[in-house]
C-alpha cells in the first residue's frame, strides 16, 4: 500500500507504475476529476485541501503505516502545518520525499557528499522539510532532483513556446526524465535506504546546446525567447550514487534520448486526442 501526497507531474507517473503492477494506491488530491484515468486503474483519490484543518474523518481515509511518497512543493506556513499534521496522523512506516538540487545553492559541482548551502528562501524551505521528515521515527529517503522534464514539460517545451527556461542559455543545467525519477521513487519506497541523495542524468547541458539540437532535428524553435526573472546558477549534478544504491538503471541517461522520447509521446497523445475529438 502506497500513499501519495503531491499527485503532480512525477507523482502521477509513480502512481501509474504502481497501479499497473497491481499495487494499491491512495492519493491526496484537490480535484479528483483531474485524475479519472488513474482512478479507472484502481487508485483511491481523497479530496484534500491543505488550507483546512486536518480532521479525524480525513485522516481515517488513508491507511496507517503505509509507505508515503511526498512530492508536495514548499507551501505557506499554515498549509504546511496541516500537511505535517496529516502525515503524523497516518504515521507512515516509510517516506520518500522529492526535494530539489536547489538546496545546494550556488555550488557548481554536486555529488552525494556535497553539503547543503541554500541560497534562497525556496531552497531553505526544502531543507526545513527534509529536516522535519528526518526528525520522526519513520524511515526517510530524500531524492534531491535536478530539473524534471518529460512529455509536455521541460526545456524543449519552453523553447518551443518562446520561453527561455530558468537561467541563461549558456548556463549548464542537470536534468532528469520524469520516468527515471519515478523509477527511483518506486525503488526507494521498497528499500530501507535512508539519507539525502542528488538525482540527475549523465549529461548536463546548456539551453543553447539543446536549441541547436532541436533546430537540427527540424523541431519548432521560437526565434526570440523571453527571458524569465529567475536567477539560476549553472550546476552539474552527479546522480550515480543513488542509482547504484537502489540498483536502478535509468532509461534516459542523456537528454537527447529523453527529449526525443518525450516528443514522441507528445505526438501520440495529440493523435489520441484528435481521434477522440478532445482538445
Amino acid at each position: 500500500m502506497v500513499v501519495i501526497f503531491g499527485l503532480g507531474f512525477t507523482g502521477s507517473r509513480v502512481a501509474r507504475r504502481l497501479l499497473q503492477r497491481g499495487e494499491k494506491v491512495v492519493a491526496a488530491v484537490r480535484d479528483p476529476a483531474r485524475f479519472a484515468a488513474l482512478i479507472a486503474l484502481g487508485m483511491k483519490a481523497v479530496r484534500v485541501d491543505f488550507n483546512s484543518p486536518v480532521s479525524d474523518e480525513l485522516s481515517s481515509q488513508f491507511p496507517s503505516g503505509a509507505a508515503l511518497l511526498h512530492s508536495v512543493p514548499p507551501l505557506p506556513p499554515a498549509e504546511n502545518e496541516n500537511l505535517h499534521r496529516l502525515i503524523e496522523a497516518i504515521s507512515p512506516r516509510r517516506v520518500v520525499y522529492i526535494s530539489a538540487t536547489g538546496v545546494y545553492g550556488d555550488q557548481i559541482d554536486v555529488s552525494e557528499t556535497t553539503p547543503v548551502a541554500p541560497a534562497d528562501s525556496r531552497g531553505m524551505a526544502r531543507i526545513e522539510e527534509e529536516r522535519w521528515l528526518q526528525s520522526h521515527d519513520w524511515s526517510t529517503l530524500i531524492l534531491r532532483s535536478a530539473a524534471i522534464y518529460g512529455p509536455g514539460r521541460g526545456v524543449h517545451v519552453s523553447i518551443r513556446d518562446g520561453r527561455l527556461p530558468r537561467g541563461a542559455a549558456s548556463g549548464i543545467v542537470s536534468r532528469i526524465h520524469v520516468d527515471d525519477l519515478a523509477a527511483l521513487c518506486d525503488a526507494g519506497l521498497n528499500s530501507p535506504l535512508t539519507g539525502a541523495w542528488p538525482v540527475a542524468d549523465d549529461q548536463p547541458a546548456t539551453t543553447a546546446e539543446i536549441v541547436s539540437w532541436l533546430e537540427r532535428r527540424g523541431e519548432p524553435v521560437a526565434p526570440a525567447p523571453v527571458r524569465t526573472e529567475f536567477p539560476v546558477h549553472g550546476r552539474k549534478v552527479d546522480g550515480t550514487a543513488i542509482r547504484a544504491e537502489l540498483g536502478v538503471k535509468i532509461q534516459y541517461p542523456s537528454w537527447r534520448i529523453g527529449i526525443e522520447a518525450s516528443i514522441a509521446e507528445e505526438g501520440r497523445t495529440e493523435e489520441r486526442q484528435s481521434e477522440s475529438g478532445s482538445v
